[in-house]
């Protein structure tokens, strides 16, 4: 067997070129990963072939021509024994140069080796290590190699041929000198340019280093029962104890284990397993793999090689994993008491669990992508293609799975939304209408798809190869990659099991900043009841006015002349409205509710087009002039900045009042059946103090009389929308006439930068790209801008209102790195979309973690 030793160690005490023994100078952060595993197997007297590691210094000097002494780590395997070179990077997923087997072989160990395991073997692995060294080392096109073919021993005097011929001088027979070649090859290709672009791609920073591994071969090819293979004792997909993996005879490497040749592990009835041929190996390698499990406190494939029945490790790397394996790997190694439960939280990362929580596009699926955008809301979904929101409920009706394409979504498409299972948009960014609005429904979304071509007249897109695609084509939309792919690809369902919710349990007991939902409607707010949201932290109450029976009740309003004639439309939409106040109070059982009023302008309510003034002005018995021109009166050059908010809360004041009695009618109602209700009154828009003391006095009063009326006493708060700079930077004036004041950092973000939210999309990668921006600010808060006028508004408002609530309601709220920021600042909690409250729970129970251990 191969076992290192520490006799005779030449380059022991060299930690830059250092035989693996237990006691060796070896480190993750000096030699890679792969050496340090490769140490712990040492150290568990797994039978781990003799192994040298050359640490990041080394292979960094070899790339600038410097090579250790070579001879020396030569003289650490035996006499004549083939060598194997292995990259070994800080992080695995990093990647690193291929491995390159069989260095040392030469035409006299080959004619020794054809005597002691066959003519073929030997042949085999010569002709491997030949052709693997013209291709890596070399640098000879792959190509030259086409035509060998014959029988094994054929098969390398062709290859030797080859690489003479093309190379003009002999094949390198000296160990050293191989060795030597090899090394210098992988140490230039780790630095080349396209492996440092596409390392730091993955994460990895741009001086990662590369550490290697020279260990000794030991062969899967030979006499009695030989091969390579792989072995874990879970599955990748889900993460539930499997021992899964391929065996296969005479071969090396991973190489044969796709190969139809390749055996099972276990007994199958489909064919031969190692079970079978070598029951007592396999015991052996079951033990080493639950030993490594214990030991090295995760889950870990077990790369092994049998020689002539002798079982040999060779490597072990962490399980590849789903993100719903990883939840339940992590879950298990904490229940057996492997890892605490605060480990066991940080090993899953925050992002991965959309995917958990949204059906997605299967792994190893054929994509034919034909456009992209900006990944809005996470999932996937295949359907056919509808134009406008009456032909997406036209095919919910017929049950029929469709993708709503619209240039930009607007508050009246929220019903087409609601009956599609996707959306698509021409426009947009991050916080856009569909972006925003699909997070909160968990409806995969793709927005900014610029680069197909949107035809709404010929209802058709076209890519940029030029496919047409028409109404009632089927194409998948993957709200989580950002693409739009032709057809139906296979699909992975989403994974919310009890383990699931036993960690998210594990996190919310951690956390120490709140997580709240942002739900407009009941179903909304069942889903973050789902996710045990700790109540909802932004309700907007003007999605609720687009229901169809609502909007003509809107309409008529909005032509009313006097406030008089406002609050006699308003009273028909009372009722209405108060019903789902008592919903969402319901559902959420008495935790939180914050309840924004009324936000947008008034056009938004009304057509846009000819038709649909000509049915309005049908409806309301009105002359079509009069429509057009009550539709101009309200039209705004920026209405974003224009006439919305608690602007038309002091202008129209009838609103506001009407919103308020709902709400506080719903209270007593609630609060008699079941737990006592709270509500938060929050004021959108904000500027001044004086705006905040009007809607404060009119609330009041309605508070006053709905108390007076139904012989009840009950509690609420009121509190502010902080979006404006303005509002940010007169936080003292404003906090003393509130509770709370929410940070709504969508709209903060646009007004700080001057930028669209809904526009910014279509330049933000190229910013992105070149370095003006280090994200999306309206994905990532900007600490820097944005989060100054965050971080004084929050200082003075507690300045002037010490037990003020601060809190996040944008999206912001669910990016892990924006958590980070409001935790330090101190605020009580974030809000986010429904969807998104696990990965802010989790993100956020991250940050306590590392605190607590000072990280």
């Amino acid at each position: 067997m191969l076992h290192p030793h520490t006799k005779g160690a030449a380059v022991q005490n060299n930690p830059h070129t250092t035989l693996v023994t237990p006691t060796a100078p070896i480190a993750a952060e000096t030699h890679g990963g792969r050496a340090k595993c490769l140490q712990r197997l040492v150290r568990l007297d797994l039978p781990v072939p003799r192994t040298v590691a050359l640490s990041f210094q080394a292979v960094d000097r070899i790339g600038q021509g410097h090579l250790p002494d070579v001879e020396k780590v030569v003289a650490e395997f035996p006499e004549g024994a083939l060598m194997c070179v292995r990259p070994s990077s800080q992080d695995p997923d990093w990647g690193g140069p291929g491995a390159v087997m069989n260095i040392g072989i030469n035409t006299a160990k080959y004619e020794s080796f054809c005597d002691t395991m066959g003519e073929d073997a030997a042949s085999a692995l010569y002709t491997r290590f030949v052709q693997s060294y013209a291709v890596h080392v070399a640098r000879l096109d792959p190509d030259i190699f086409d035509d060998v073919s014959g029988d094994p021993r054929s098969a390398l005097g062709q290859s030797l041929h080859a690489y003479e011929a093309e190379m003009e001088e002999p094949f390198p027979q000296d160990r050293a000198a191989q060795l030597s070649a090899v090394l210098l090859s992988m140490s230039r290709a780790w630095h080349g340019t396209s492996a440092r672009l596409l390392r730091q791609a993955k994460g990895a920073p741009a001086d990662a280093g590369l550490g290697l591994v020279v260990q000794q071969m030991a062969f899967g090819v030979g006499h009695g029962t030989s091969g390579t293979g792989v072995l874990q004792l879970v599955s990748s997909d889900t993460g539930l104890p499997q021992v899964t993996g391929r065996y296969k005879s005479q071969s090396q490497g991973r190489d044969g284990l796709e190969e139809k040749t390749a055996m099972y592990l276990t007994r199958d009835p489909r064919g031969p397993s190692l079970q079978d041929i070598e029951p007592e190996v396999f015991e052996t390698l079951i033990g080493h793999a639950q030993l490594m499990r214990t030991k090295l406190r995760a889950e870990m494939q077990v790369e092994f090689v049998l020689e002539d029945g002798t079982l040999h490790i060779l490597d072990g790397v962490r399980v590849a994993r789903s993100s719903q394996a990883a939840v339940h790997i992590a879950v298990a190694l904490a229940d057996d008491g492997i890892i605490p439960r605060e480990e066991a939280l940080m090993r899953v990362e925050p992002r991965t669990l959309s995917e958990l929580l949204h059906r997605q596009v299967a792994p190893g699926a054929k994509r034919d992508v034909i456009g992209s955008g900006i990944a809005a809301s996470p999932g996937a979904a295949t359907g056919r293609i509808v134009f406008n929101a009456a032909d997406a409920q036209a095919s919910a009706s017929r049950n029929e799975p469709c993708i709503l394409v619209r240039r930009e979504t607007s508050p009246e498409d929220i019903r087409g939304m609601q009956a599609a299972h996707a959306v698509l948009t021409e426009r947009g960014g991050i916080t856009s209408h569909a972006a925003v609005i699909g997070r909160g429904m968990g409806l995969p979304c793709v927005v900014g798809a610029s680069n197909l071509r949107f035809n709404l007249k010929r209802r058709t897109i076209t890519s940029a190869d030029g496919r047409v695609f028409n109404a009632g084509d089927e194409i998948t939309i993957d709200g989580t990659s950002g693409e739009v792919l032709v057809g139906a690809p296979a699909m992975r369902e989403a994974a919310l099991d009890d383990t699931f919710k036993r960690f998210m349990i594990w996190a919310e007991e951690v956390a120490d900043i709140g997580i709240r939902a942002n739900a407009d409607t009941p179903a909304d707010a069942q889903t973050a009841h789902h996710f045990r949201a700790e109540g909802i932290g932004l309700c907007r109450t003007e999605h609720m006015f687009f229901e169809p029976g609502r909007m003509t009740v809107m309409r008529e309003m909005i032509f009313a002349n006097t406030g008089e004639d406002r609050r006699a439309v308003l009273e028909r939409l009372l009722p209405m409205q108060r019903n789902d106040f008592k919903q969402l109070f319901r559902i959420m059982e008495g935790k939180p509710v914050s309840i924004r009023l009324f936000d947008p302008p008034l056009h938004e309510f009304l057509p846009t087009d000819k038709a649909g003034q000509r049915e309005l002005a049908d409806a309301l018995d009105l002359p079509l002039s009069a429509v057009t021109r009550r539709i101009e009166e309200l039209s705004e050059y920026n209405p974003m900045l224009g006439m919305r908010g608690v602007r038309l809360g002091v202008t129209v004041p009838e609103i506001y009042e009407m919103q308020a009695r709902a709400i506080f009618e719903a209270t007593v109602e609630v609060s008699r059946d079941g737990a006592p209700v709270v509500p938060e009154v929050m004021i959108p828009l904000v500027s001044t103090r004086r705006e905040v003391e009007l809607v404060k006095t009119a609330v009041d009063a309605v508070a006053a009389a709905v108390s007076s009326e139904t012989d009840t006493d009950f509690d609420f708060h009121l509190g502010v929308m902080v979006e404006t700079p303005r509002a940010a930077l007169r936080a003292a004036e404003i906090a003393p006439y509130c509770s709370f004041l929410s940070f709504g950092t969508n709209d903060l973000t646009q007004m700080t930068y001057g930028l669209s939210r809904d526009d910014a999309g279509r330049f933000m990668s190229a910013y992105v790209q070149r370095g003006v921006f280090a994200e999306d600010p309206f994905h990532v808060m900007d600490t820097d801008g944005v989060g100054e006028l965050v971080k004084l508004g929050a200082t003075r408002g507690r300045m002037a209102q010490p037990g003020v609530t601060l809190s996040v309601c944008g999206e912001h709220g669910g990016n892990p790195e924006s958590i980070a920021f409001c935790r330090e600042v101190g605020f009580d909690y974030v809000s986010c979309s429904p969807f998104r409250v696990p990965v802010a729970r989790l993100a956020a129970a991250q940050l306590a973690i590392k605190d607590k251990l000072g990280l």
